[in-house]
């Protein structure tokens, strides 16, 4: 399964941890999307930067 994610809030001020996570993802700046697949790396990232991203799961 693959998801959409996309970045709708910056990162200024955010703690270095959000900021890692969301740089894992693949995201740099705002409004960047990414279509991944669907792993524990990935949703444990998602996990730590949820509140500046917006998710979709993709059905293929």
């Amino acid at each position: 399964m693959k998801i959409k994610v996309k970045l709708i809030r910056g990162l200024a001020g955010k703690s270095e941890k959000q900021k890692q996570a969301v740089k894992s993802l693949g995201l740099k700046k705002l409004n960047d999307e990414r279509i991944l697949e669907k792993n524990p790396m990935v949703c444990g990232n998602i996990e730590i930067a949820k509140h500046l991203l917006k998710v979709e799961e993709i059905q293929q």
